[in-house]
């Protein structure tokens, strides 16, 4: 289910940088910062959230702040409400099914994996994280085995070239891996 609302992340090279952005954002336009903060090896991620028209000009500002610190920028209309609740915290579930996982090189990119997985087939988005060590990004989901390599394939169809690190789905997890995982 789509959320009627547009994400941008920005992520950047440069703290200082990346703070003014996020700054010039705000300013510019009515978007909601719900997440700005550095990541590994001196990267800035921002991610706002809003109405389409004031998260583009949002975002154009931004990277034009940003200039050639800019690493990589996305924008997603209508994102899939569970990409924005497992960003948050990690959504648990009962019993693993399935797990697939997405890595990605860079943080965002794991947002747009996550939304495209999300539409794509009946999955539980679990995790996704966009500052893990090194400034990867991951997605983790459950559901039936068909559903989850059908969110996974299509996850991986929209990670930029050069930014997929991983992918793997298990089709019957260990039970001890609920715990690490969906609890």
């Amino acid at each position: 289910m789509q959320a009627n609302i547009a994400v941008g992340l920005l992520e950047l090279g440069s703290i200082a940088k990346g703070i003014e952005a996020a700054d010039v954002m705000c300013k510019m336009a009515q978007v909601r910062l719900a997440q700005a903060g550095v990541i590994a090896r001196g990267k800035y991620t921002i991610l706002i959230t809003g109405p389409v028209g004031e998260v583009e000009s949002s975002m154009r500002i931004g990277a034009e702040t940003g200039g050639k610190d800019l690493i990589h920028r996305v924008l997603i209309r209508n994102i899939h409400q569970d990409v924005l609740a497992a960003m948050e915290k990690r959504r648990p579930v009962e019993k693993l099914d399935a797990v697939g996982v997405i890595e990605t090189k860079e943080a965002v990119a794991a947002v747009q994996a996550a939304d495209a997985a999300a539409k794509a087939a009946k999955v539980h988005l679990l995790d996704v994280k966009i500052s893990v060590g090194g400034g990867k990004g991951y997605v983790a989901m459950t559901g039936e085995v068909g559903a989850v390599r059908t969110a996974v394939g299509a996850g991986i169809a929209v990670v930029p070239q050069g930014m997929l690190l991983s992918h793997i789905v298990i089709p019957q997890p260990d039970v001890q891996l609920h715990a690490w995982m969906g609890k």
